[in-house]
């Protein structure tokens, strides 16, 4: 579950920064992250906006429909698994956190 926000600037920059092929999965800040700067820029975003939102936001958010570019940014990281790797290795912790404080799982 993704911002919105941070979806739509997710979706410009990976479309016209192409992706790098990875050589190797990431650990956390490695060298994951520096194959692929726009995506580890907009991770760092993404990362942000959830420490910041309250859990009234992330339960609005998580009934909200998908608005086109969130759709093309999951597209492009569907179309990539290397790049998916890095950025849910990435963004994972602080969501799946948020969510268990919000009480979005057990």
């Amino acid at each position: 579950m993704i911002t919105r926000i941070c979806l739509s600037v997710a979706v410009s920059m990976l479309l016209f920064a192409g992706s790098a092929s990875a050589q190797e999965y990431m650990n956390p800040g490695g060298a994951g992250a520096q194959q692929y700067p726009i995506m580890n820029m907009v991770a760092d975003r993404v990362i942000q906006k959830y420490q910041q939102m309250t859990c009234e936001q992330v339960w609005q958010q998580k009934n909200q429909p998908k608005p086109p570019m969130e759709v093309n940014a999951i597209a492009a990281l569907k179309n990539d698994p290397q790049m998916r790797i890095v950025f849910i290795n990435k963004v994972a912790p602080t969501i799946v956190n948020k969510m268990f404080d919000c009480g979005l799982i057990p």
